[in-house]
């Protein structure tokens, strides 16, 4: 059942970022944990290996009510090492590619309206906004000095171009901002690899080489606190293969997927949502949960056969408690939930139950 979304798509990003979280999350009530923490993350005990990925929760107060709301892992939204604009409202729509979001489907257009209903897909473009490190690093130490016992938070972040095409420059604003993060004492760091190479109209998770040299100096830089890597869906088995032998023994974690992109235009065939580059746009929801579940089938089969370690996050279109066993069948040691957990605030207490915890 949909309730009232968190993040309120009929609002400016910057209305939410101000005055939210709404709907469930803005009511103060907070979830009691109950027994021991027994799951495992990167060392971290863990209550439930399910939380929100990074993308919806904006602020510290997001992240805040997620973790109240019984989220165990909660990942703040990406950020960069200097103040970065969003895109124009509006931000998010809902879409109905009528079942799962095939590439055949994405290659044409689909119609984007304000009307939200299950099953449950829509498009989100954002831009991936950041306020100025001098807020997010503040705003984020003061949650995690506050986790509780069982819970961890996540510190997403990304790098950024200058304009000058300065490779150099830019692999090194991912270890600046890597750096800022660590600074907030934030347990754990993932890194967007699923946007577009800055300057490119191509994901930089499909450059392997740049990605290898942006997961090495990252790593450098933040020693042993775990890093994940956020990567998209791959159609080639031999360009995700070559990808997971570059980076695989170097990260701790690949969490796959974030969106799949298509055109997306009005009921009368204009694009919908304004500004030049914005007819694509990532759908994420119901109707991508086939391309979630088969990404970690994959990463699981590579990681036996080239004998890795990494932690497998599974997200996409994880809507209801089966949806999260489904992916746990699949061999995902973590899962996460973005488009489900912001129309339903209590799906990882529905979860939890499922669990007998």
């Amino acid at each position: 059942m949909l309730r009232s979304p968190f993040y309120n798509p009929e609002k400016t990003y910057e209305e939410n970022f101000t005055n939210g979280p709404f709907g469930a999350f803005a009511d103060s009530v907070i979830y009691q944990l109950k027994g021991e923490p027994k799951y495992n993350f990167f060392g971290y005990e863990l209550h439930a290996p399910f939380g929100i990925p990074a993308g919806p929760l904006i602020n510290g107060n997001f992240v805040q009510a997620a973790l109240d709301k019984g989220f165990d892992i909660a990942t703040y939204k990406t950020v960069r090492s200097r103040k970065y604009p969003c895109h124009p409202w509006p931000n998010i729509l809902a879409v109905n590619p009528g079942g799962d979001l095939t590439f055949e489907k994405a290659g044409g257009r689909l119609v984007a309206t304000r009307d939200y209903r299950e099953p449950l897909s829509i498009t989100n473009s954002f831009g991936v906004p950041s306020p100025a490190p001098e807020f997010w690093q503040a705003d984020l130490a003061k949650i995690v000095k506050n986790i509780r016992p069982g819970q961890i938070v996540v510190g997403g972040f990304q790098g950024t171009k200058k304009g000058d095409g300065d490779i150099v420059a830019y692999i090194d604003d991912f270890k600046t901002t890597a750096r800022l993060l660590v600074e907030t004492g934030v347990p754990a760091l993932e890194v967007n690899l699923s946007c577009p190479n800055e300057g490119t109209a191509h994901l930089l998770c499909f450059d392997i080489e740049r990605s290898r040299q942006i997961v090495e100096t990252i790593k450098y830089e933040i020693g042993k606190i775990p890093l994940i890597v956020k990567i998209a869906y791959y159609q080639d088995d031999k360009i995700l293969k070559n990808f997971v032998k570059e980076i695989g023994a170097i990260v701790d974690g690949i969490s796959a997927i974030n969106t799949i992109a298509a055109e997306i235009v009005d009921t009368e065939g204009k694009q919908a949502l304004p500004g030049d580059g914005r007819l694509r746009s990532g759908v994420c929801g119901q109707s991508i949960k086939w391309a979630g579940l088969e990404m970690v089938a994959r990463l699981k089969k590579l990681r036996e056969e080239l004998n890795y370690s990494y932690t497998i996050i599974g997200v996409g279109g994880v809507t209801a408690p089966q949806d999260f066993f489904d992916y746990q069948t699949r061999g995902a040691d973590i899962v996460m939930s973005a488009t489900g957990a912001m129309w339903n605030p209590y799906l990882a207490q529905d979860i939890k139950k499922e669990l007998g915890l």
